[in-house]
Parts: structure tokens; C-alpha cells; sequence
């Protein structure tokens, strides 16, 4: 990684949860998202078993979104893709990069992320990364290096998922979370600040990735060379997302506050500081108590968990877009990102819009 300092290497050795580096001269230039058209209410659910009351109650979720049959994930990413472009005034040819976080693809092979590359029709390398609600935090930081060596000018990075169709609709206690859609995010390189007394950095100020391997918390245990699909294991549902919803809970909570908390101590900026806060949109509890351990201002955070549900990779950028457009963000505010999910995995950062 880029621009590892002695004070990341010492809180390597603190935290025990990974490195915290600095990405300076790469900003995020424009945004961009996706939504299907359907709307699926937990009154819909309804028919399925669900409970509508005990939905809101245990996970601030109202209602997602469903793609159409006829609707990929590269399809999704694609429309987040334009969005983006056309908000940074760009075409696709001006795209030298991307990269593409999902768990839904296409298909095994072609990535998704080549798909989206021909239909643009640009000429990039693309390629996909796999940390399922932490793959857009990753694969921004994973273009950020590109942007920062100069190797890559317009980075475009795109989370898509159709989570819809990584679940059992007769496990209520999982399939009303997921929801379907896209976002996206323009890299692009910007001068680095001059390091003057009070400034804490421009562009991508500090990051931290991290993994505590565990396969057992969230899992689709059939579709992969270790248990291929079989009639049986597609008759005991194993090509379905199996989660255990209490630890993953409990370990979302305390990942969410640790890193957090490395990202603003190695920065040297306070949790006041903060102009907004984007968490991966996975339960308002979550969320609530992670809010609440730095006792930033609960309007600060920005929350669509209620109208779009958990959309794994493409929760943070459609949250960010979003906000961009809804007038939350301007140029110099600070911002904190932080996703995780399957793996276990995530990733935080802090950076200067």
C-alpha cells in the first residue's frame, strides 16, 4: 500500500486488526447509482411469513428493491456506471480502469466487471473483487493505488449486487434484509495538500482493511469447488446465503467502532470533525450503536437502509450518490466509510470530499 507511515506501522502492532495508510492525491471525483424499478414492502412479504412489525423493529428495513427477470448485475452496474460518467461529465472512453465489487455476478467466469467494460466500450483493464458488504470499500482502495502511481487517471468503481437471488424465501429471518441495485464512484487524481499545520489531508486520508476469517458466521456453502451443486444440495437449499445473525451482529458492531476508531486516532481528527458518516446499511442497530460510541450527532449519518435494505457491495456507493444528491456532501467536508460483511471482512476510511 501507498504512503505507510511509522505511525501505521505502531498501530499495526496496537490494534492487532491490520494497518491503517494514507492514499493522498486521489479523491472520489463523482458518483453515480442504480435502483430496479420494483419496490418490495414488508407488507409484500407478508404472503411469505414475514412478520412486517418484526422487520422494522429488529432491522430499520421498510421495504428494497427487486431487480426484473430480465435484469443482471452487470445490467445494474452498468445504468450506476453511466450515472457516474455523466455527473463528472465524462464518456466512457475516458475510463482507464475498473473495477467492479460483487458477490451476484453474471456468471463464474467472465467477471462481471469485463461485461460492463464491452458494453461501455472502453479500453480498460477491468476485473472484479469478492468481500461481499465490504467489496466497495476494497476495491476503492484497490483503484485508489492505481490513481496514486499513476497508472490509472479515471478509475471507475462500481458496486452491484441482486442479493434477491442469494435467498431462501422461506427463511424469514434473512430474506426480507436483501435487497437489489448499483453504485458507483469516479477516482481521479488531485494534487496532494502541502502538509501546513492543521491540515489533515486531502483526497483518501486514511484507510484500514481487514479480515477475520470465518466462514461459518455468513456463507453460501453450495456453488463452489469445495461442495459443488449438486440435485441434493440445491433440494437442502445450499446455494442459499446462510447466516448466523447474532455473532455476525455482535462482531459488526465492535469491527464498525475498532476501525473506525484506528482510522480517526492515526488521522488526528475527532470524532466532532466528521461532516458525514456512511456505514454499510446492514441494520439500524448496527449502525445506531456504532453512532452512538463516538457520540457524533445521529444526523450526520446518512441512512437509506429503510427504503433499499442490505445490497451487500452496492450499500455504500448507492448510500454515497445519494447523498451527493440530496446536498449532504460539499467539496472539503469530511467523510467516514466503513463496510463489512462476509468473510469476515471490511474496510474504513476517512477521506476530504
Amino acid at each position: 500500500m501507498a504512503s505507510i507511515s511509522t505511525s501505521d506501522q505502531s498501530n499495526l502492532s496496537r490494534s492487532g486488526r491490520g494497518r491503517v495508510a494514507a492514499c493522498p492525491g486521489v479523491q472520489v471525483a463523482a458518483t453515480g447509482s442504480y435502483a430496479p424499478e420494483q419496490i418490495v414492502t414488508n407488507e409484500d412479504l407478508a404472503v411469505l411469513g414475514c412478520d412486517s412489525e418484526w422487520i422494522v423493529q429488529r432491522t430499520g428495513i421498510e421495504q428494497r428493491r427487486r431487480a426484473a427477470a430480465d435484469e443482471a448485475t452487470s445490467d445494474l452496474a452498468y445504468h450506476a456506471a453511466i450515472d457516474c460518467l455523466q455527473s463528472a461529465n465524462l464518456s466512457p472512453s475516458d475510463v482507464d480502469l475498473i473495477v467492479c465489487a460483487t458477490i451476484t455476478p453474471d456468471y463464474v467466469t467472465p467477471s462481471t466487471a469485463c461485461l460492463l467494460q464491452k458494453r461501455l466500450g472502453c479500453v480498460a483493464p477491468a476485473f472484479d473483487v469478492n468481500a461481499a458488504c465490504a467489496g466497495f470499500m476494497v476495491g476503492m482502495v484497490t483503484a485508489a493505488q492505481f490513481v496514486r502511481t499513476g497508472a490509472a487517471r479515471n478509475a471507475l468503481v462500481v458496486g452491484s449486487e441482486i442479493m434477491s437471488r442469494t435467498v431462501d424465501a422461506t427463511d424469514v429471518k434473512t430474506y426480507p434484509l436483501f435487497g437489489d441495485g448499483a453504485g458507483a464512484a469516479l477516482l481521479q487524481p488531485i494534487e496532494p495538500d502541502d502538509g501546513s499545520p492543521g491540515h489533515t489531508g486531502n483526497g483518501l486520508i486514511r484507510f484500514t482493511l481487514g479480515s477475520e476469517g470465518d466462514p461459518a458466521a455468513l456463507c453460501i456453502p453450495g456453488g463452489g469447488s469445495r461442495e459443488p451443486l449438486s440435485p441434493q444440495s440445491i433440494t437442502e437449499g445450499r446455494q442459499y446465503l446462510q447466516m448466523d445473525g447474532r455473532s455476525v451482529f455482535k462482531w459488526a458492531v465492535r469491527i464498525v467502532e475498532d476501525s473506525l476508531n484506528d482510522v480517526l486516532v492515526d488521522a488526528g481528527v475527532s470524532p466532532c470533525e466528521i461532516d458525514l458518516v456512511i456505514l454499510h446499511q446492514a441494520n439500524i442497530r448496527i449502525l445506531d450503536a456504532a453512532i452512538g460510541h463516538f457520540a457524533i450527532p445521529r444526523d450526520r449519518m446518512f441512512v437509506n437502509l429503510d427504503r433499499f435494505g442490505n445490497t451487500s457491495a452496492a450499500s455504500i456507493p448507492l448510500a454515497l450518490d445519494q447523498a451527493v444528491k440530496a446536498g449532504r456532501l460539499q467539496r472539503g467536508n469530511l467523510v467516514l466509510l466503513c463496510g463489512f460483511g462476509a468473510g469476515l471482512s471490511w474496510g474504513t476510511c476517512l477521506l476530504r470530499w
